[in-house]
C-alpha cells in the first residue's frame, strides 16, 4: 500500500465518524513531514455551520498546531473532492498537496471552479475512489 492509500484509510476512518454521527461521511487528515497532525469529519449538523466541512476543521486544526496560517508543507487527504468554499479556504492556507478520494460532480471545486486552488497545490485524484464515493452514495441512498 502507497502512503496516499494509508492516509486516505484515515480519512476514512475520520467520514465513518461522520456517517455514525449523521453527517454526511466526509473525512480529512492533515500529513506534515509523514505524520498526520488534524483529523476532522464533517460536522455541521452538530455544530448548526453551514461552513463546518471536514476540510475547513482540519485547516484550523493544522494551522492553530502550526502556529501559522500557512500549509504550503502539508497535505490534505479528503474522501470527497472539496467544494468551492474548502477550496478557496486551501488556497488561502497555500496547501502543498491536495489528495481526494471520490470527485463530486455536483458540487466539486473541479468543476465549479477549477483555478480556486492555490497555483503551486500539486493535486492527486482517485485514490480509493470507489471506496469514498460508496461510502456517500450509500449514505444518500439511505435518506431517501
Amino acid at each position: 500500500m502507497d502512503k496516499h492509500e494509508i492516509f486516505m484509510r484515515k480519512a476514512l476512518e475520520e467520514a465513518r465518524l461522520a456517517e455514525e454521527e449523521g453527517e454526511i461521511p466526509v473525512g480529512a487528515v492533515v500529513v506534515c513531514k509523514g505524520r498526520v497532525i488534524a483529523r476532522a469529519h464533517n460536522q455541521t449538523e452538530r455544530l448548526n455551520d453551514v461552513t463546518a466541512h471536514a476540510e475547513m476543521l482540519a485547516i484550523t486544526s493544522a494551522t492553530s498546531l502550526l502556529g501559522g496560517k500557512y500549509l504550503n508543507d502539508c497535505t490534505l487527504y479528503v474522501t470527497l473532492e472539496p467544494c468551492v468554499m474548502c477550496g478557496g479556504a486551501l488556497a488561502w492556507a497555500q496547501l502543498g498537496e491536495l489528495v481526494y478520494g471520490a470527485a463530486d460532480p455536483h458540487r466539486g471545486y473541479a468543476r465549479l471552479s477549477p483555478s480556486v486552488l492555490h497555483p503551486k497545490t500539486n493535486v492527486v485524484t482517485g485514490v480509493l475512489e470507489n471506496e469514498c464515493g460508496e461510502l456517500v452514495k450509500n449514505f444518500f441512498a439511505k435518506k431517501r
